[in-house]
């Protein structure tokens, strides 16, 4: 099995996930006492929450290939990114490295394609849902993607950065999530995109009368996948 390098910290709540999702995935897979091979490195989120908010992303980018080249130096094969946020600076990060970054937007545009569903609501940080780099790159993808009106995209910005990536998790924001999922359904989207990872923590395939794809079980999958590749 390739060594996974993971670049977490944003928040480590979902990182903790990551971990356990990998090891799942490969015990499934190859069964027995068999865990993941891989590696972390895990990120100050505050310092780069702070970079976030206020449009520093270049200096994220710097931040975080210099942690991608860590985890190539500790002898990472691939390297998951893991956040969708961070993405915004993906590029920047597979620059620094000489392995693979796994895209996660196109992990989700994969599953998306592969369940037969074209038109997606797409819940995540107010970076994410406003801007043009995941977004994009679903639509690229040949994915009609739908985002929350304003009212629910600052509900839903609000709740991550506030809530879930401090571990705490709220049956009225649950309630709150379920109403925007809702909207989104009667919007015409087929399915919704969990498109942060710390959502995955409070909204489950009961939360939705539509199908939901949550990215980082889609992304540590696809990890398993590639690092159980057969080589050449």
């Amino acid at each position: 099995m390739k060594t996974i390098g993971l670049l977490g910290g944003m928040s480590w709540e979902s990182t903790a996930e990551y971990y356990r999702l990998l090891n799942e995935f490969t015990r499934d897979r190859l069964g027995g006492l068999h865990s993941a091979r891989c590696v972390v490195y895990s990120v100050d989120f505050a310092e780069v929450e702070r970079l976030q908010s206020e449009g520093r992303w270049s200096e994220a980018g710097e931040l975080l290939a210099a942690a991608a080249g860590a985890l190539e130096a500790a002898g990472a094969d691939l390297v998951l990114l893991c956040t969708n946020t961070m993405h915004k600076v993906a590029d920047r990060v597979q620059a620094g490295i000489s392995v693979p970054l796994l895209h996660l937007a196109d992990a989700t545009a994969d599953a998306v394609r592969a369940a037969g569903i074209g038109r997606v609501g797409l819940l995540g940080t107010a970076f994410t849902m406003e801007q043009d780099f995941y977004r994009g790159r679903l639509a690229a993808a040949g994915l009609d993607v739908r985002v929350p009106d304003a009212g629910g995209r600052a509900l839903v910005h609000r709740v991550i950065y506030e809530e879930l990536c401090r571990g705490v998790v709220r049956e009225e924001s649950r309630a709150a999530y379920r109403a925007v999922i809702e909207a989104l359904a009667a919007d015409g989207a087929e399915g919704v995109v969990l498109g942060c990872t710390e959502i995955e923590l409070l909204i489950g395939p009961d939360d939705s009368p539509v199908p939901v794809f949550p990215t980082a079980r889609i992304h540590a999958e696809a990890a398993v996948t590639a690092a159980l590749a057969t080589v050449g």
